[in-house]
């Protein structure tokens, strides 16, 4: 390992990292597959909608297609470049749309192994951010992030992750998550990118996986298309029940 001193600041990769994810303006079609201990699986056919603006924000708009039990259901995620992300969903069974509380970030994403926040782009003031061992080596930066405080720790569910990076593109490889144990408990891996404008990407498909309950759910994106004009109005609370 390079001394910490030669380093890059651990901080302003991440940032680098989560501002090269924000895509812009775009439609996709989304296939969530959830893969159980005994090899069964589900899928879920989502349809996303997002938008960027120039402050860093995002918007993010998700509505499940098929299968019919969860048809209809919808969320609404605003990523904040500095502040707390914001939630809403709307389950169609109950007709009621309810906000996403912070203690919910760590809450499975529909029953997958993804959380809510693997969804989001957490705010960098979350976390506290260093280099590890042989991070720079093999042209890999290797980034532990920590959270702030135990009650940020509570809300993402985890004592900290470990991100690997490339050290030329800046693209997220790999994320392991360790528990409150500090046992490492999931890995979220990239498969493969959808590259945009301004060498900026979307992760086209990426796997979590739970090293505990041996479960599996794989993320794949298809029918990408950039640069849609979405007005503001669409990101809205009042649309999620439509």
């Amino acid at each position: 390992m390079q001394a910490a001193a030669q380093l890059p600041d651990p901080s302003e990769i991440m940032g680098k990292c989560r501002d090269l994810t924000i895509p812009g303006s775009l439609k996709a079609d989304i296939n969530l597959t959830i893969t159980e201990k005994n090899g069964s699986e589900r899928n879920r056919t989502i349809s996303m909608t997002t938008k960027s603006y120039p402050d860093g924000q995002e918007k993010r708009f998700i509505r499940f297609i098929e299968p019919a039990d969860v048809r209809g259901t919808a969320m609404l995620i605003v990523d904040n470049k500095s502040g707390a992300d914001e939630m809403w969903i709307y389950l169609p069974a109950l007709k009621k749309v309810r906000r996403i509380i912070s203690t919910e970030k760590g809450k499975s994403f529909m029953s997958s192994e993804f959380s809510n926040s693997d969804l989001a782009s957490p705010p960098l003031s979350d976390f506290v951010n260093r280099h590890l061992e042989n991070s720079g080596t093999d042209n890999r930066w290797i980034i532990e992030s920590k959270p702030v405080n135990d009650k940020v720790a509570d809300e993402y569910g985890y004592l900290r992750k470990v991100s690997f990076i490339d050290a030329k593109s800046y693209r997220i490889q790999k994320i392991d998550f360790y528990n409150f144990d500090n046992r490492l408990f999931k890995t979220l891996e990239v498969k493969s990118v959808y590259p945009l404008k301004n060498d900026q990407y979307l992760i086209k498909d990426m796997v979590a996986e739970n090293l505990i309950t041996d479960r599996k759910s794989e993320i794949a994106f298809n029918n990408v298309n950039e640069g849609v004009n979405v007005d503001d109005s669409f990101f809205s609370v009042r649309n999620l029940d439509r």
